[in-house]
């Protein structure tokens, strides 16, 4: 709608020749009556261009401000927002995306994620414990709106230094090019998109103070490799990943540790550094958002993981890891459902050479896990979401066979309730709460509280 352009001074101006232009006298002479209306022509002429050149500074204004609307439009547009992470990576639990953007309108953009967690064992209070558990900076930048890198440094348990458990670490680091609209590659050191925590694993993006133990143990967090990828996505809601990478090293498994019992993949990965390359790992990851609120998916990651090493008896050993998951999100309620399994082949004359130790290599692990969570309340600047996991895992849940009774029996299956609330203060802080009940060893039965953010 077009401001009104007539200054008051404008008005008080014509309000002043109409009231001079009637008071005239019927009986005035004609040359009086001619100069007062020369006057008032004059002083009209004077009026037109001063509301003339109103009206075209009003219209530059207006120019000005419908550009300004425009950008920022296109700015906020989804076309004019690139993911950080794989545009196919599934949605997180809480509903974000599973990377940070990066705006097309910015050159570099800082993020960051950190967490802090308390635990107290409930048949050992004399072990509860606090935790910085990770803190991690992330750098993007944009080289053109096709191309951009990403990279990720973490630090584990508050110091990094010989003498103690912390840890300093390159998470990710990759170059990546929209190839055409839906179509991208990358390089680099970079996230394998299997299940859902991989690839989203913030704290305001997961329920529970700590993350589940089937996305730990079975599919290891933060699990990473160096390689190549190659993203798409459609308009029916498909999307896809494949890529060539590095794998696992087998030759790094220790029987005497238990390390490989926590997590057999967690035990021989290589995170880039100086990582065995003669045998590489192919993967692939197919998910669809085709319904409102609905993701179903599936991942899987093959390769050998012997390396060709001199004297190691198991060169021929494969790994294979595949997941299917599914999310239903229908406003307030949050259900999630995943299962995966790993298999290692040809161990059998490797775990012979582990005999009397209590950790030989698995042929197969695998989990899965159900979850229910619930916004209960939610206004401007808080939300309170219960929720209840029940998940059941086996990092040993069969080995290859060895003769004369000299291998290690499989172990049972460990199965986990963890109930608690998740709450949040706006969308980037959340104050956590939740006991979890293990149904195999009840002395790891525990409270924890966490505190976490991102950005």
């Amino acid at each position: 709608m077009k401001k009104n352009i007539f200054t008051k001074a404008a008005k008080v101006t014509i309000a002043a020749l109409i009231t001079g232009l009637f008071a005239v006298p019927v009986h005035a002479g004609e040359a009086e009556l001619l100069q007062k209306i020369e006057k008032l022509a004059a002083e009209l002429e004077a009026i037109k261009s001063e509301l003339a050149a109103t009206r075209k500074k009003t219209e530059v204004v207006e120019q000005k401000q419908e550009v300004m609307i425009s950008n920022a439009a296109k700015a906020q547009a989804p076309g004019a927002i690139a993911p950080l992470a794989s545009a196919t990576s599934p949605a997180s639990p809480s509903g974000t995306d599973s990377g940070r953007a990066l705006p097309q309108t910015a050159q570099t953009v800082i993020s960051s994620y950190g967490e802090i967690n308390y635990t107290r064992p409930r048949e050992a209070s004399n072990q509860a414990q606090t935790d910085v558990g990770r803190a991690v900076i992330g750098i993007a930048h944009r080289f053109n709106e096709k191309t951009k890198m990403v990279a990720e440094f973490e630090w584990e348990h508050a110091i990094a230094s010989k003498g103690d458990d912390g840890e300093t670490e390159v998470e990710q680091l990759y170059v990546e090019h929209e190839i055409k609209p839906g179509l991208s590659a990358k390089a680099g050191l970079f996230l394998i998109p299997a299940g859902f925590l991989n690839t989203s694993h913030e704290p305001t993006a997961y329920y529970g103070v700590h993350r589940n133990f089937v996305e730990t143990a079975i599919i290891p967090s933060t699990w990473r490799e160096v390689g190549l990828g190659l993203s798409g996505s459609h308009d029916n809601g498909l999307s896809w990943d494949l890529g060539l990478t590095t794998g696992f090293n087998l030759t790094k498994w220790d029987a005497s540790s238990g390390d490989g019992r926590e997590s057999p993949l967690g035990a021989i990965h290589q995170e880039g550094q100086f990582a065995k390359s003669r045998d590489l790992s192919v993967h692939g990851a197919v998910n669809w958002r085709g319904v409102p609120g609905l993701l179903l998916g599936g991942s899987v990651f093959t390769g050998k993981i012997g390396h060709a090493t001199t004297d190691f008896a198991a060169n021929d050993a494969r790994l294979t890891l595949w997941d299917l998951h599914a999310r239903y999100n229908p406003g307030k309620l949050d259900l999630t459902a995943l299962y995966a399994r790993g298999t290692i082949s040809n161990t059998g004359d490797l775990n012979l050479t582990f005999v009397g130790q209590p950790n030989p290599v698995p042929s197969a692990f695998a989990g899965w896990y159900v979850q229910g969570a619930y916004q209960l309340w939610k206004n401007e600047d808080y939300s309170l979401t219960p929720f209840l996991r029940y998940e059941q895992f086996n990092t040993a849940k069969s080995y290859a066979f060895v003769p004369l009774g000299l291998g290690v029996d499989a172990s049972p299956d460990e199965k986990v309730i963890t109930f608690g609330t998740s709450f949040k203060i706006g969308e980037g802080v959340v104050l956590k709460a939740d006991y979890q009940k293990f149904k195999q060893d009840s002395s790891r039965d525990r409270f924890n509280l966490g505190a976490g953010y991102s950005f």
